[in-house]
């Protein structure tokens, strides 16, 4: 499965570079340097049109955006019962669950079945970063907001804080409803159980209470047509 040929058009000889791409945006590259994060906030709406990748290859061609999974996610953060919020800061993980893929605007969602390592992932990733928190928003605020939003990004990057790895395991769970609720618009039609794995990679044992929850919904919804699920080996 490729990624949108726009975001990923580049060749061995012809690294990715944000400057390729934002080159062939509507209305050509974003202003630099400014005050206003008027330009910033026209980037951000490549998070909503932008779809997410990995249903795709199911012909799910209406699904979600970046922005929609984002969206989610930021709202599942606030409901941390209260084992998991009285050694969190809540808002420090929603705001993480809306920032943390943001570099998507213009790296696409690559999946890892794209061809692209993880290690060049990551190097676009972070390169995105730095040009959106250094040559649009280095003068906002004084360039502080643009300051947080990536060491924000970054904290979710690392994964060694409780609150990021929090967000990574909120990530999950909310792939693991997206994957139930497709498999219900199609009526037992299309199978998606190719990413019930997702579920047996949570950390947090309210987090995977919540994914055991759904995952018997799958089952219930299922009943005795067969369907693909994950098993762990033994």
């Amino acid at each position: 499965m490729a990624v949108n040929g726009l975001l990923n058009n580049s060749s061995p000889q012809t690294p990715w570079s944000v400057e390729q791409v934002v080159a062939t945006l509507p209305g050509g590259p974003p202003q630099t340097n400014s005050s206003s994060p008027i330009p910033f906030f026209h980037m951000l709406e490549r998070l909503k049109t932008t779809k997410r990748e990995g249903w795709r290859r199911f012909n799910i061609t209406q699904g979600e955006s970046i922005s929609d999974h984002m969206y989610r996610m930021a709202l599942i953060t606030m409901f941390a019962p209260p084992s998991l919020s009285s050694r969190l800061n809540i808002p420090h993980c929603t705001k993480m669950a809306l920032v943390h893929d943001m570099a998507e605007a213009l790296v696409g969602d690559i999946t890892p079945v794209d061809g692209v390592s993880k290690p060049e992932k990551n190097r676009r990733e972070s390169t995105t970063m730095d040009y959106f928190t250094q040559s649009l928003l280095s003068k906002v605020n004084n360039g502080m907001t643009g300051a947080e939003i990536r060491a924000v990004w970054q904290e979710y990057e690392d994964s060694e804080t409780l609150e990021s790895k929090f967000v990574h395991d909120v990530d999950k769970i909310e792939l693991v409803l997206q994957m139930v609720e497709y498999e219900r618009v199609e009526k037992k039609r299309l199978d998606l159980g190719e990413f019930s794995w997702v579920a047996s990679k949570i950390v947090m044992q309210e987090v995977k209470d919540w994914a055991e929850e759904v995952l018997k919904e799958r089952e219930e919804f299922w009943g005795e047509v067969e369907h693909k699920k994950y098993e762990k080996k033994v």
